[in-house]
């Protein structure tokens, strides 16, 4: 029997099971430990099935979030599997790593109220998702193939959903990637704690299935150009979907001594070439006994998570403005605390200081205070005369973003960029160059997994009608 809406909210919001910190902090196994059947039930029993539901507009790839809770509330795990995959490609990495927090739970109705709890929708993805790749061998649906090729450059979420959204419409769809593996940001930039690799092979090999071509070790600007897929290779329309991969430094005094990373070497060299498993992987990696990591979104927390489980017997974050203002996940946030991570807030660093030797021994930091907010909305720090301080430290990680990789743009003079270097794209993703799109960190600067994800599908579709009109070919439904 159907439960009531008093009865629904009657139910509080189920807890993530997860590994002790004391545990976790020291190995690369996945921290989260996923919901069961009851409780992933239970969970979705809170849903009230609201009429207007504001979850699915809140979703940048457009689940019906409802519909996929009522099955689960039903125990149908087959059907919210199909509805799920049928609106999003990559579910067991968004069930991981989307912030449902910041979108499709924020607006829950759940939540409103002081102690409103939304429907922990991230947590339930999961579960469905896992359940799925244990328990069903789903074949998606393709239409009838159209002979059309069309180039991906970049395996990332944005090009990983845009390759499967062009299969599941008959495209042959060809994904070029630079690293040797596929995944893009997902594979070298997420720890293992996070992500595991082998959900990020399992969502790579279903489109693969779908008939997905990934070739690897290739630089779209240097082993081909845009212009020479389109001109060349046979390709109608070309998806850039390679992100933006460039560290961005702080530019201040003793930044090239030894000991100093930036958060993408660090990351890469943990996460995509295994040198947590030093020496039974290739790739070496400094273990610094007293680590500093320097910003506060999920990068910083995933660099200053990864130098605790390298043995850092101090692993510090410094970030200028308060917790509060951290854009990290929050879920990140406890987790690092929970698992020992010493945070400097309000603080920014100067300088590096270094040894004799060339390698670092400290960080030079100025103590902040907040003043009034500024265009991202968040107070602006102001460094307070006279309260320098300094940091011991034998490994620095400056993670405070990036940005656009020169290498392709400078080989398409015709691909009209902003004034950050970003590719310009309208709202479906078409660019200034005729047959070409864009989506992901390419045109947004750094953002999340699930809003280049939202690009990716929302790109294959324009591209769809576009190439199909150009053919002379039906829309599909």
């Amino acid at each position: 029997m159907a439960l009531t809406p008093k009865e629904r909210m009657a139910i509080p919001r189920q807890q993530m099971p997860e590994r002790e910190p004391e545990e976790r902090n020291q190995d690369f196994k996945e921290v989260n430990l996923g919901f069961d059947e009851s409780i992933a039930k239970l969970e979705a029993d809170r849903c009230l099935q609201c009429k207007n539901s504001k979850c699915v507009p809140g979703c940048p790839v457009g689940i019906d979030i409802p519909a996929f809770l009522e099955r689960i509330s039903a125990g149908d795990l087959k059907g919210a599997a199909e509805i799920l995959l049928d609106a999003n490609a990559l579910p067991g990495i968004t069930g991981r790593v989307c912030p449902q927090e910041e979108q499709c739970e924020k607006v829950c109705i759940r939540a409103k109220g002081k102690n409103g709890e939304p429907v922990a929708v991230g947590h339930l993805e999961r579960y469905v998702a896992d359940w799925a790749r244990e328990n069903l061998d789903i074949k998606t649906l393709l239409a009838d193939p159209t002979g059309i090729k069309i180039a991906i450059v970049g395996s990332g979420p944005a090009g990983l959903t845009c390759a499967g959204e062009l299969a599941k419409k008959g495209h042959d769809a060809t994904i070029f990637e630079a690293l040797h593996k596929p995944g893009g940001v997902l594979t070298y930039g997420i720890p293992e704690f996070r992500l595991p690799n082998k959900i990020i092979e399992s969502e790579v090999d279903r489109l693969r299935e779908m008939g997905v071509k990934i070739i690897c070790n290739v630089v779209i600007g240097r082993t081909f150009t845009i212009d020479e897929l389109l001109d060349e290779e046979g390709f109608q329309a070309v998806f850039v979907a390679n992100g933006a991969g460039l560290p961005i430094f702080m530019n201040i005094p003793g930044e090239n001594l030894k000991g100093v990373y930036s958060a993408n070497e660090y990351l890469t060299r943990s996460n995509l070439m295994g040198a947590y498993e030093f020496p039974k992987m290739d790739t070496p990696i400094i273990k610094g006994k007293h680590v500093v990591v320097i910003g506060g979104g999920n990068v910083a927390m995933d660099s200053v998570r990864t130098a605790k489980r390298l043995g850092a017997e101090e692993a510090t974050l410094v970030y200028r403005r308060s917790r509060k203002e951290m854009p990290a996940r929050d879920e990140e946030i406890h987790h690092a605390e929970e698992e020992g991570i010493i945070f400097k807030l309000l603080c920014n660093p100067i300088r590096y200081l270094g040894a004799e030797d060339g390698w670092v021994k400290g960080v030079e930091c100025i103590q902040m205070e907040l003043g009034e907010p500024d265009d991202s909305g968040r107070r602006r720090p102001i460094p307070i005369e006279g309260s320098e301080f300094i940091i011991d430290c034998d490994v620095a990680i400056p993670a405070i973003g990036t940005r656009a990789n020169p290498l392709l743009s400078q080989a398409t003079p015709d691909l009209k960029l902003n004034r950050w270097g970003y590719i310009e794209a309208d709202e479906n993703g078409m660019t200034s160059k005729e047959g070409v799109w864009a989506g992901g960190d390419i045109i947004r600067g750094a953002a999340t997994v699930i809003l280049a994800m939202g690009d990716g599908k929302q790109s294959a579709a324009e591209i769809d009608k576009w190439v199909r009109e150009k053919a002379g070919l039906q829309p599909v439904g």
